[in-house]
């Protein structure tokens, strides 16, 4: 599906069923460097268990083109831009890494329009490290190869794909190569830079689930704790023996918690 938003084409994909506003409706939000493919299984199930799918491109990402926005405010209402374009009142938000931060920026910003709120993978601060900020700059291999090594649980190192033939590192790694030139480093930055979270986190007013993963390496689960806390109605679900790629390590486990809140 393809939204006009500034201008520009933003591609959705919608789980394989026709989008309908008239469905409710869950919008998924990708992280640095990445597309709307990292929630191909999430994104079929619920399109096909009685909702609506928008699995965005962020602008410049994947298939859609636009301009890059260099911070997470500025994404933020871009999503608000993203939900007028597709005909929506309001929407549940799924947000992963960068993605969990726009969601909750997102929804702190429009209240009455997100019925509901599922971050995974989120901290209040996501300081990015300066060797993989300075190998994005550079487009040098060694961005992806760092942000999938610290990224995947033990399980997705060895192997661990719940496909038979599949290599979740590998996938990755193509994944975030595919990018155009400068899209990870600006990701990066704007993760880095972004220091608003908690001030979001207690204007929010909606039902929230926190999803993490037990092993998660750039964004442990003790990092969430104080944005839950800000939120009255926020519930944490802790995966265990899964890292940072939530969706793609564990996705039956991820479909079961979003159930209870999307």
């Amino acid at each position: 599906m393809i939204l006009t938003i500034d201008g520009a084409a933003t591609f959705a994909a919608t789980g394989g069923r026709p989008f309908d506003a008239a469905v409710p409706a869950v919008v998924f939000l990708h992280g640095a460097g990445m597309d709307h493919t990292v929630w191909a299984q999430q994104a079929r199930y619920f399109a096909y268990h009685g909702r609506s799918v928008l699995a965005l491109d962020l602008p410049g990402h994947g298939r859609s083109a636009g301009s890059i926005r260099g911070s997470v405010p500025a994404l933020a209402d871009w999503v608000a831009q993203a939900l007028d374009a597709a005909g929506l009142a309001r929407a549940a938000l799924v947000g992963h890494s960068m993605g969990a931060l726009i969601a909750l920026e997102a929804a702190a910003r429009m209240p009455g329009r997100v019925r509901s709120l599922a971050l995974l993978g989120i901290a209040g601060r996501m300081p990015v490290h300066p060797d993989l900020q300075a190998a994005a700059a550079a487009g040098q291999k060694l961005a992806p190869e760092l942000m999938v090594a610290w990224g995947h649980g033990r399980s997705g190192q060895i192997g661990g794909h719940p496909s038979p033939g599949l290599w979740m590192m590998g996938s990755a790694l193509s994944l975030i190569d595919r990018s155009r030139e400068g899209v990870l480093a600006a990701d990066l930055a704007a993760c880095n830079a972004y220091d608003g979270a908690l001030a979001a986190a207690a204007r929010v007013d909606c039902p929230t689930l926190f999803l993490v993963g037990a092993a998660d390496r750039m964004t442990p689960p003790s990092h969430a704790k104080a944005l839950s806390e800000a939120i009255g109605a926020a519930r944490t679900v802790v995966l265990p023996d899964t890292g940072h790629m939530l969706m793609t390590e564990r996705p039956d486990a991820v479909i079961d918690a979003l159930k209870e809140i999307v």
